[in-house]
């Protein structure tokens, strides 16, 4: 689904999970809901910063949970009525955050904000010298030249980085075009949430102090 607006406004209420696109006709039949406080018609447009509402709506318990997904497996949700933040390709395994909250899919995968994702590395060759240089400065990937990120150099065959970027493989891509083969890729880290302990495939729930910290980073982003 892309996300543009002026955007209609059964499709921003399907964005936000508060409903099907047909749930949100009859809502707006039922003259249930309303932008910037006026009633909204079939076919009325809403843009970003615009207040919607809903009167009546069920409401949502969100949850958030930390889920580390193993090697081998599509990027899916274990628990029922969650969904994954982002994606880890197969061959990846570490951290997804998984959740039913709408409310912040856009803001945490949306290229124009930035998020910290933390990636531990292993390759199958040594690591040359001016890998660490090259990494941060930015990597031209078909076209297209990374963002400047921050590498650890642990070991001869194992760094730690740091991106604010999400494109498809990109660490993977990044060290081919180094002359650099991944042999492990793991997330440890989105933002304030860190994979920790968490065993492969355990679930640990998000809340308290550390759940109030990620929300207020993404929902009150500029």
């Amino acid at each position: 689904m892309e996300n543009t607006y002026p955007m209609r406004i059964n499709k921003y209420l399907a964005l936000k999970k508060i409903s099907t696109r047909r749930g949100a006709d009859t809502l707006i039949n039922e003259k249930k809901v309303f932008i910037n406080g006026k009633l909204a018609v079939l076919g009325s447009k809403v843009n970003e910063t615009d207040k919607v509402e809903v009167k009546g709506a069920p409401t949502i318990e969100y949850k958030y949970y930390a889920y580390n997904k193993p090697i081998g497996v599509e990027t899916s949700s274990p628990k029922e009525g969650l969904f994954a933040l982002g994606r880890l390709d197969k061959a990846s395994h570490g951290l997804l955050i998984l959740t039913n909250d709408g409310r912040i899919t856009d803001q945490l995968l949306s290229p124009k904000y930035f998020h910290e994702k933390e990636y531990v590395v292993k390759t199958k060759e040594k690591l040359r010298g001016s890998f660490k240089d090259k990494m941060e400065k930015g990597v031209n990937i078909e076209g297209y030249v990374t963002k400047p990120c921050q590498v650890k150099i642990v070991n001869d065959f194992t760094f730690r980085v740091i991106l604010t970027e999400g494109k498809k493989h990109q660490i993977r891509r990044m060290c081919s075009a180094l002359f650099q083969e991944v042999a492990d890729l793991k997330r440890e880290r989105v933002m304030n949430i860190k994979l920790g302990t968490l065993k492969s495939k355990g679930l640990r729930e998000i809340k308290g102090k550390e759940l109030s910290t990620f929300l207020d980073q993404v929902l009150h982003q500029s």
